[in-house]
Parts: structure tokens; sequence; C-alpha cells
């Protein structure tokens, strides 16, 4: 008794035209998503290299800022203003990540949310751990306790053990 191989056909097209186009959309936006990144990133290698004609020439001349966080701890605003020519304060981003026109970055103790709108940084809302703040800043007087605060999301410390960040609260911007 014979067999007969039948030949193998191809698997029927999976995606729908309707799911595929849903799908180069969002590797478009990816796409898209890379130069915002960049930007943000030039932004910072501006400051920490304070470059005053770099940083003017991301940020559009308005420029929307929200700041929550310590007064002390307003380090971009005295940067930005030159308020304090002197600041010290580095932004060294841990991570970076893009949704569209939002970039977040994310340091130790701060995150800031980025608009950018066509290679312009046109927003900003920048976030400070006031937890973490005081923990590391604060209680310097002896006292044996740390005061406690909520925090507007949970950082992690540099020896975490490799733990990842977890948000304690989700900010819609």
């Amino acid at each position: 008794m014979a067999c007969k191989i039948k030949p193998i056909q191809s698997p029927p097209e999976l995606t729908s035209p309707r799911e595929q186009e849903e799908e180069d959309s969002i590797l478009e936006a990816g796409a898209e998503e890379e130069p915002n990144k960049l930007v943000v990133a030039a932004l910072y290698e501006a400051l920490n290299h304070r470059d005053v004609a770099a940083v003017h020439s991301l940020l559009a001349p308005h420029l929307e800022w929200w700041f929550h966080g310590p007064r002390t701890c307003q380090h971009m605003v005295r940067l930005l203003t030159g308020s304090c020519p002197d600041e010290e304060f580095l932004f060294r981003p841990l991570s970076v990540d893009a949704f569209g026109p939002t970039v977040l970055a994310e340091g130790h103790g701060w995150v800031h949310a980025w608009t950018v709108t066509d290679g312009v940084i046109t927003r900003v809302r920048e976030y400070f751990n006031t937890s973490l703040t005081v923990t590391l800043l604060g209680g310097g007087g002896g006292g044996g306790s740390t005061p406690r605060c909520q925090a507007v999301w949970q950082s992690s410390f540099h020896n975490d053990g490799g733990k990842k960040s977890v948000p304690g609260l989700v900010l819609a911007i």
C-alpha cells in the first residue's frame, strides 16, 4: 500500500489587515519615540556640561513646567534660570523610556516626564521622591529615627541588590 504525500501548504495569514495596520502603527511609534529620547538625552548632556546655547536650542521658548518635591531639590529650575550658576547637581538618568511624545527619565530620587514636539521640549513635569530625599538628607540632627513621609513613587537605593524600581503611585501625565 502506497502512501500519498500531500504538499505542505503555507499556514493562513494569522493577522487580519486591521491587526497588521495596528502592528505597523506600533512599529512606527517606536521609530518616532527614539528621536524624542535622543532630544532628552542631549538636554541632560547639555545641562551637565552647562552648555547654555545647546540647552536653549532644545527647549521651547515658553516651556510648561511643573515641579513636585522639596524646594531644596529644585536643581533643574536653578540650572535653567541661571539663578545659581555654581549648582553642582548632575542629572544622570538611570533609565529613559518613551511613549509617543512623552519621554520618562528616572534618576536616583527623581523622575522627569518630558513632552517633545517636533524635536523641541515643550513641557516638563519634575518629581522628586520626598521620602527618599528625607531618608538620605533629613534626620541628620542626631535623632535616632528617620522621619517618614508618603512617597510619590518607590525609587531604588544604590545597593538594592538589582531590584527594579516599583511605582507606589501611577501618575497621570
